[in-house]
């Protein structure tokens, strides 16, 4: 049987799913600073999925695996949803919400860097 490589971190039941289905797999265990940037990986891997939903059920689940990391993070990191709130408070009175529905194409760089990608013309 072919090998599929993920290299990746997984739930705590995907073994069993593999095994289930017939397949064989090799895991390790992660831990310590290894773990936290799997982690951190996680998110942007689950984020991806949000783009890929092609409707409100789908849209639900991948919210849900994206929610499910960011716990994850904060319980790893004693990260309570009190401190969480008041960085989005502080967020929001620093850069406002998304209501507006504003799309930037570009600034004049003025020092400042988000996560932006930087182009010249």
């Amino acid at each position: 049987m072919a090998r599929i490589f993920y290299n990746k971190l997984v739930r705590d039941k995907i073994p069993e799913v593999i095994e289930k289905s017939g397949g064989k797999y090799e895991i390790k265990k992660l831990r310590g600073v290894e773990y936290e940037k799997e982690l951190i990986k996680k998110v942007g891997e689950e984020a991806g999925g949000l783009l890929a939903a092609k409707s409100k059920k789908e849209l639900i689940s991948e919210l849900a695996d994206v929610i499910d990391v960011i716990n994850e993070i904060k319980r790893l990191k004693k990260i309570s949803a009190n401190e969480i709130k008041k960085a989005q408070e502080m967020a929001y009175e620093r850069k406002g919400g998304f209501k507006k529905k504003l799309f930037l194409l570009w600034t004049s760089d003025t020092g400042y860097r988000s996560n932006e990608r930087r182009y010249e013309k």
